[in-house]
């Protein structure tokens, strides 16, 4: 694949992203001080933390490693997804009341639903992504020879694409595409949340679209600054707490 080609493909998946924000929320960040508390240190250098994953195994990791870098690849306006922590958002999510299915009804009956009506499977919303990685590193392996976060370019987009549609036949009966939307919605999430929940390090998703953060003049700023640059400072909870 030539640059240009890479270049557009690029700029597609980001307008996808950006585009996404018009739907509604799909989880539940996890506690600030949940996420906060769950740091590391590099190399024992208190200025230079790292954060561990809580939910996800090595193996989930990579996968989802890959997966948010595929999605959300470095170019002129942002970091790729692990840089940007969206990885981290992720895996505190899953950990976290989202994850348990802490605000969802559980009891069934359970059927084929409706976009407009919701969840509707009898696995936790961590379940769903621990099996759907399984099975999808399953795929890749019996057709690739390699789990995903292996495969070159390509073939990710090719495996994504397959569960994106519906076409990757799962064993067990979840659905490739219940999988596939719960992940990329949580992809989207952790570009845009707020940064003290693991994800858009530096606020660079919201300077990015011009977005201002938590100020209280926001509303103003629509009006004054539509179609124009924002010049002023991004701020985030942690900025004004």
């Amino acid at each position: 694949m030539d640059d240009t080609n890479q270049d557009l493909k690029n700029s597609s998946r980001r307008q996808l992203l950006k585009g996404a924000l018009v739907g509604g929320a799909v989880m539940g960040a996890p506690g600030v001080s949940s996420a906060q508390s769950l740091l590391v240190q590099k190399n024992g250098d208190a200025s230079a933390p790292i954060a561990a994953y809580v939910f996800l195994t090595p193996i989930e990791a990579s996968f989802v490693e890959a997966f948010v870098d595929h999605m959300v690849p470095a170019d002129q306006f942002t970091p790729k997804g692990t840089d940007l922590g969206i990885n981290i958002f992720i895996d505190r999510a899953l950990a976290g009341s989202w994850g348990k299915g802490d605000r969802m009804y559980m009891q069934g009956p359970w059927s084929v639903g409706l976009p407009t009506q919701g969840y509707q499977s009898p696995l936790l919303p961590s379940q769903v992504y621990r099996a759907g990685i399984a099975a999808t590193n399953q795929h890749c392996e019996s057709l690739y020879g390699k789990t995903f976060d292996l495969l070159d370019t390509s073939k990710k987009e090719e495996v994504l694409k397959s569960l994106d549609s519906g076409k990757m036949v799962f064993e067990g009966g979840l659905s490739s595409k219940f999988f596939f939307d719960i992940a990329y919605k949580s992809v989207v999430e952790g570009l845009y949340a707020d940064p003290i929940y693991g994800g858009n390090s530096n606020k660079a998703a919201w300077k990015m679209i011009g977005f201002p953060g938590v100020i209280e003049t926001n509303a103003r700023n629509i009006v004054e600054y539509k179609n124009n640059f924002y010049p002023g400072k991004v701020l985030g909870i942690a900025d004004v707490s």
